[in-house]
């Protein structure tokens, strides 16, 4: 084939792939134009959204815990092997009126524990019942009660599930625009004879900035989850040194975990009692402030009921 002729056979498949693309878009924004035509007054259709995300991310956090508990091989700690760690329990939860959750133990990759799961449970590394002194082991129960109490755990997942849902709306509206970009960027670079360079045309730029909207917004919104998440880490300190009166059990149990080991970042709960990582930016999206920030606010709380602090 000549080169006069494979320039046109170029054009052709330009051509065609904008035609195409064109139509596509115009069919994605007739069906999304329709289905706005019959929407909903806007807060009905803000209602039927946020049911849905809500419905979603119920189920997974019900679902979510099932596989979690069956991930760490977790087993069911009845109250009469352990009756003294559930009449500790037992008091916690009668001064903060909730229901005295079932305790799991499990066998993690590091010592922790989690709680905020199910409709009440907290989960326990074997390896805490080694190490911890009573009082610390105390602490650490109470930290988990508050996120029960708080329900953390449930709030952090529809957040999620919320958030999530935004980006898809999001994405859906933006679907046309990019369709539009795409055979744009695409006809351009067969027209041009560079057909795998698309992506590096004008239009294949603003293709890419189309996704970055989507992608900036569920950052964002991943970023808000994840500093509420921070605080209610801090909210479940405070609560637990104001139960057993003792800030500095728990900065000594969170000293403890974190010399045990360093573990990674885990997405399995974000409840888990402890998440360092020294990258500033991985810190941004961690659902645990540093446990240094937190043992030096526990020192604080204990220094101003008075109690003296050791020196670390």
């Amino acid at each position: 084939m000549t080169r006069a002729g494979l320039r046109a056979l170029m054009a052709v498949v330009g051509v065609t792939l904008l035609v195409a693309y064109f139509g596509a878009a115009y069919l994605a924004y007739w069906v999304l134009a329709s289905l706005w035509a019959a929407r909903p007054d806007p807060a009905t259709m803000l209602l039927v959204v946020a049911v849905t995300a809500l419905v979603f991310g119920t189920l997974s956090y019900a679902f979510g815990t099932r596989r979690l508990l069956s991930n760490l091989n977790a087993t069911y700690l009845p109250p009469e092997r352990a009756s003294r760690l559930y009449d500790r329990i037992e008091e916690f939860a009668a001064e903060m009126d909730i229901d005295v959750p079932d305790v799991y133990v499990g066998a993690m990759a590091a010592p922790n524990a989690f709680g905020g799961v199910r409709s009440g449970a907290v989960v326990l590394d074997r390896s805490l019942f080694r190490f911890l002194t009573t009082e610390e082991l105390d602490a650490i129960l109470a930290h988990e009660l508050a996120h029960l109490e708080s329900h953390d755990g449930l709030v952090q997942t529809l957040a999620f599930s919320l958030g999530q849902t935004v980006a898809g709306v999001l994405s859906v509206a933006l679907f046309p625009v990019a369709l539009f970009a795409t055979g744009l960027a695409k006809a351009w670079a067969w027209l041009a004879g560079r057909p795998e360079g698309w992506a590096e045309t004008p239009f294949g730029r603003f293709r890419a900035a189309v996704d970055g909207v989507t992608v900036v917004v569920l950052v964002v919104l991943t970023l808000a989850v994840r500093a509420h998440s921070r605080n209610r880490e801090f909210a479940a300190d405070d609560r637990a040194a104001e139960l057993t009166g003792r800030p500095l059990a728990l900065a000594s149990a969170l000293r403890k975990i974190q010399r045990a080991t360093e573990p990674g970042w885990g997405v399995l709960s974000p409840l888990y009692v402890h998440s360092d990582d020294e990258n500033p930016i991985a810190e941004w999206f961690s659902t645990h402030p540093s446990l240094d920030d937190r043992i030096e606010r526990l020192r604080e709380r204990a220094a101003e009921r008075g109690v003296r602090v050791p020196v670390e």
